[in-house]
């Protein structure tokens, strides 16, 4: 008797090692699966310009990295109402500043960032989040962050599937404009919106799931698009569908969830060497972040030497692996 839905997931035509650089943009899903690879130790870029979570909006992003972009005083305003600091509606919060300089400087650095590291790129996760777009009345331009700004100021509307699948398709181009064969790889977050309403939530997931669809299963002149598909909706829906696999709030998933997901990735995307890789590496940290009371005794000196020969033992036997943090900090502690 089969009492478990489990959701297949394509072999992949590409593999990820240590020696892959993975770029990670779109909702917080993206960010905690791309934690999970970063705690790993693979070479990981976040969201530069933050979270974002609608297909327009990711597109605009990469749009202007690909175009060599540059920010300036009109990309940027200043909350004169509540916390008198100057942002973009292009980005995140954390990249907002006491002076209009310093909000320009730090999204020009996110942007040089991203295009020297997508340069070199070998995989780019995209993640959406909602197809529930604001809109900047002004401009007509969508809005990745609202920075609390008046209500009044936007437009906010569910956009159609050919005009998310429109999106999707840009960022497939901006991505191999900037980097030629990069393999990109799209996912649906699984967190619910439910701000939304539940029939809301359902009709944004479902616009998105249909708008990747088009992109994917497009071919041109024989030649099989160069985006994919991973089931990380299907997987919480189908596999992890109850409620203990979600954090306090109901909405958000719980650790459990997020390393299931990171693990079925690795399962898709990982050939055998570098899953045993991973698990060595996952020992490792496990026993190098251990507690130390005396940093100065003969104990603590010995472990830490015994660590720092064990990661460069680990870098020498796994191509691209850098725990060059680590080995700092005992060759510090071991002197």
């Amino acid at each position: 008797m089969e009492l478990f839905t489990k959701v297949a997931t394509p072999e992949a035509s590409f593999k990820i090692d240590y020696t892959k650089n993975l770029a990670f943009f779109g909702s917080c899903f993206a960010d905690n699966i791309s934690a999970q690879f970063s705690a790993r130790k693979f070479n990981v870029l976040a969201n530069p310009f933050g979270t974002v979570y609608n297909p327009l909006s990711i597109a605009r992003q990469l749009r202007g990295i690909a175009g060599g972009k540059t920010f300036g005083d009109s990309d940027v305003f200043q909350d004169e109402r509540c916390d008198k600091l100057w942002h973009s509606f292009d980005a995140h919060s954390s990249l907002s500043a006491p002076t209009r300089e310093e909000c320009i400087e730090k999204l020009n650095a996110g942007s040089a960032q991203a295009l020297e590291f997508l340069q070199k790129a070998d995989v780019a996760f995209i993640t959406l989040g909602t197809a529930f777009v604001y809109f900047l009345k002004s401009t007509g331009e969508p809005v990745a962050n609202c920075h609390r700004q008046d209500s009044t100021l936007f437009e906010r509307r569910m956009v159609p599937v050919d005009e998310a699948a429109n999106a999707i398709r840009d960022i497939v181009e901006s991505l191999n404009k900037i980097r030629p064969g990069i393999h990109t790889v799209f996912t649906v977050s699984p967190l619910r919106h439910m701000g939304d309403g539940a029939h809301g939530n359902s009709l944004s997931k479902a616009t998105l799931l249909l708008a990747v669809n088009e992109i994917v299963k497009c071919e041109s002149n024989g030649v099989a698009s160069p985006a994919t598909y991973f089931p990380s909706y299907e997987i919480v829906m189908d596999e992890l569908r109850d409620y203990r696999f979600y954090d306090s709030d109901m909405v958000h998933l719980s650790k459990t969830a997020e390393e299931y997901i990171f693990e079925r990735m690795v399962n898709t995307y990982c050939d055998e060497t570098t899953h045993t890789d991973i698990g060595r590496i996952e020992k490792f940290l496990k026993g190098a972040h251990h507690r130390i009371a005396d940093p100065q005794s003969p104990e603590s000196i010995a472990f830490a030497k015994r660590n720092c020969a064990l990661a460069l033992e680990l870098e020498q036997a796994i191509p691209g692996l850098n725990l060059d943090k680590e080995r700092q900090y005992f060759e510090k502690m071991g002197i």
